[in-house]
């Protein structure tokens, strides 16, 4: 089969490295342009287009894929299927209608939960102990589309955003190889989605980042989880930002201000919230590295009865 891939993070690059491997042939990848990254704003390419151009593929990087010039030039592609992982455009139809076998998106979730730009931010943050990936034929709605093959995963208590993001773009390699090649036997089943148990996980905003330490204790560390390692949960400390990275919680009934200290030794910091205690194990202070609780007590003297945020 012929194909033309578009994605454009790390997510995606494991499914595009699946399709290299595999019998089928990749024809063109698409991308986001070059974009500055880091301090220095250095102008760098995206993972995918990395990976693209170490394997002599042709990238064509639109600033918007319903431009008639780059619609015109992706139709000169005589593509059998367009596999399409974590773009981030929405296609229009002159792009969708022309493959034979339409376009296959990959999406984080068990569709239709989750719907949108964070799915695997969202399902940790919202406490879900499971979730999995999806492929679906795209239409010009997001992640709407019928469903093809799903994958259920268990999120272990351990898990964050990090180790899901990992775990899920591998399994999603898996996941669209097995959908293409239903497609080529026309063994593929496709399920409409039922929209009204639809929910969605929109991109995350700086106010979704802020630790609010009146709700619950268990909240709070679903929501550390759902940030860990970026955008990343925060609180504050002598006026400046301090994320957390990882925490415990402790149910126990706690009478004193929410996101007061409660006690500090070198295996974490007890913070007072809604219904007990959250247990800081790793923080970053802003400008700063991630670092343990002991070594952050060193540096600083953080003491029972101050308060966080």
């Amino acid at each position: 089969m012929n194909v033309i891939f578009m994605g454009t993070p790390d997510f995606a690059v494991s499914t595009l490295e699946g399709l290299i491997k595999s019998n089928h042939k990749i024809i063109a990848v698409v991308t986001r342009p070059d974009r500055p990254k880091g301090r220095g704003r250095e102008i760098l390419p995206s993972p995918v287009k990395v990976v693209a151009e170490a394997n002599k593929i042709d990238v064509l990087q639109p600033e918007k894929v319903k431009e008639p010039d780059f619609v015109k030039k992706l139709r000169e592609y005589i593509a059998d299927c367009i596999v399409v992982v974590a773009f981030g455009q929405i296609l229009p139809n002159e792009i969708l209608s022309f493959p034979r076998y339409g376009c296959i998106n990959l999406h984080a979730s068990i569709l239709p939960k989750y719907r949108g730009a964070a799915p695997i931010n969202w399902a940790l943050i919202k406490g879900e102990i499971k979730t999995g990936v999806t492929s679906m034929l795209m239409n010009e709605e997001m992640d709407t589309g019928d469903m093809l093959i799903q994958r259920e995963v268990e999120i272990k208590e351990d898990d964050n955003a990090g180790t899901l993001y990992d775990m899920l773009s591998r399994i999603g390699s898996d996941v669209v190889l097995e959908t293409l090649e239903c497609l080529e036997k026309g063994e593929i089943k496709r399920v409409k989605q039922d929209a009204s148990i639809a929910t969605y996980a929109p991109k995350l905003k700086k106010e979704d980042c802020l630790i609010d330490w009146s709700i619950g204790a268990k909240k709070i560390v679903n929501k550390i989880r759902g940030l860990t390692p970026a955008p990343g949960a925060y609180t504050s400390y002598n006026g400046k930002r301090l994320k957390i990275t990882n925490a415990e919680y402790l149910i126990k009934e706690v009478k004193a201000e929410k996101g007061e200290v409660f006690e500090v030794n070198r295996n974490g910091i007890k913070v007072i919230c809604g219904d007990g205690l959250v247990i800081i194990k790793n923080l970053q202070p802003e400008g700063k590295r991630v670092m343990g609780v002991g070594e952050f007590i060193s540096g600083h003297n953080i003491k029972a009865g101050e308060i966080l945020g």
